[in-house]
């Protein structure tokens, strides 16, 4: 892990908060310690000031933080969001503001987590038909509301 370029470093490293917790914050590090606006309905790419070197065999997944999604209803549009182990570039959240009023970020505010998680690599072979199973062909609410 590195900073970028006018990073703000005092914020320091992306930090588990408790013991047991899976996702390290990530903090936004704006230019000029500012903020962004988010009008209801907007997004936008929160920079967070860094980059990554993710070992081959494993991702990034850029999850939300719950309590801005129950209280601001700011969310990840493609969350979870995958970084690749490949990828060095700078590491920026889209947020979503999906809230009822407009929500300011601050410099220095946590604004995602990350986990890292093993990849596992498949290799697709294409066959003439898929063995049956008791679900069957049963999508989205197929198996009932309890």
């Amino acid at each position: 892990m590195t900073w970028e370029d006018g990073a703000d470093c005092s914020l320091g490293l992306p930090t588990y908060k408790t013991a047991g917790a899976a996702g390290a914050d990530l903090c936004a590090n704006l230019p000029d310690r500012g903020y962004i606006e988010l009008e209801v309905g907007d997004r936008a790419i929160v920079p967070t000031g860094l980059r990554l070197a993710i070992p081959a065999g494993y991702e990034v997944q850029i999850r939300p933080r719950s309590g801005l999604a129950l209280k601001y209803g700011i969310m990840i549009p493609n969350g979870p969001g995958t970084i690749d182990s490949d990828y060095r570039g700078p590491l920026g959240v889209i947020l979503l503001n999906g809230g009822a009023q407009r929500f300011v970020i601050a410099h220095g505010d946590r604004i995602a987590q990350m986990v890292v998680a093993p990849v596992v690599t498949a290799t697709f072979v294409e066959v003439a038909a898929l063995d049956d199973t008791a679900r069957g062909t049963g999508g989205f609410g197929s198996t009932g509301r309890h």
